[in-house]
């Protein structure tokens, strides 16, 4: 890379700006109020190829622009004008290895909670191994969380903005403060939902099992592309309603999403999930969904768009 992460460049407003240079008003209803939609994009360097894959970028800013509708705020980008953000300011930065890509489109200005714009964006890339250290680990103990999950009804979590995080802090925090490494939401009616920031998925005698869509969880991409391909490989997959026991029970458990990539849980509420390890279905799933992302499966070549 051509800076180090804290001079690196970020997309801004327009412009490739130093980091340290981006200035949002502290008025502004992004900053009061958490105003902002964003995807967290992750982009994988293939060594052999010497090219930087971005993964699903379609398919990101397709639940951007949703999230976008779905909060009424008045986007004036594309889809092209995202895609060519996202590239010039990975180019600026010269990376040649593994990213996530915060993209944000935030609500500017003087207004209050309510207003619809003006809309402007930034472009955030990171390397992976600097991101939070729960999505760094290779192994996961967790706990399941006291407070519950965000619902349609609430804080509608398949909506991607800011202010949703909010639920997520309260979990992982208490998961902190009890000595676990994260936590796991069940829904407003007792059934498990997911991780913070991340979706959960459990194996049962060989069976791949995640909440349904309309347990209060997150339209991840990630589990979109785990359910593919594992349907692909034809490996039994299930999506329904989960009890909290059915954790304790379980073979094989793991988080997933675009920061957190598959991440083995290893016990939950001190109950061991199956033999302590990575699962054999786990392992398999994430080696998979590395080569995609990779560029090294031609049956998936279409959700990985060069950036070089």
């Amino acid at each position: 890379m051509k800076y180090d992460v804290e001079n690196r460049r970020i997309w801004f407003k327009g412009e490739i700006v130093n980091v340290n240079d981006a200035r949002i008003n502290v008025l502004a209803p992004t900053s009061q109020f958490g105003l902002n939609v964003f995807e967290g994009i992750p982009c994988y360097w293939n060594e052999d190829e010497k090219q930087l894959y971005a993964f699903r970028l379609d398919d990101h800013y397709e639940r951007l622009l949703k999230s976008s509708r779905l909060l009424q705020i008045d986007c004036k980008y594309t889809k092209e004008d995202l895609e060519k953000a996202l590239i010039d300011v990975v180019r600026a930065n010269e990376y040649k290895e593994n990213l996530s890509v915060r993209q944000t489109l935030f609500v500017d200005g003087f207004a209050s909670w309510g207003a619809e714009r003006p809309v402007e964006m930034f472009v955030a890339p990171i390397p992976r191994e600097r991101t939070s250290a729960e999505y760094n680990k290779k192994g996961l103990h967790c706990c399941v969380a006291s407070w519950r999950r965000i619902s349609d009804e609430m804080l509608p979590p398949r909506i991607k903005c800011g202010a949703n995080y909010m639920n997520s802090r309260l979990g992982q925090r208490e998961a902190l403060r009890n000595g676990y490494d994260s936590c796991i939401f069940l829904n407003d009616m007792g059934k498990v939902a997911e991780g913070p920031g991340s979706c959960l998925f459990t194996v049962k005698a060989g069976t791949l099992i995640t909440p349904c869509l309309t347990d209060s969880v997150l339209e991840s991409i990630t589990r979109d592309s785990l359910l593919k391909i594992a349907k692909e490989k034809g490996f039994p997959t299930v999506e329904r309603t989960i009890d909290r026991t059915e954790l304790y029970t379980c073979d094989e458990a793991f988080l997933c999403g675009s920061a957190m990539e598959i991440t083995p849980v290893l016990s939950i509420d001190r109950y061991q999930v199956g033999s302590g390890e990575i699962g054999m279905l786990t392992k398999e799933l994430h080696m998979l969904y590395l080569d995609i992302a990779r560029g090294k499966s031609e049956n998936f070549k279409n959700w990985i768009t060069p950036i070089y």
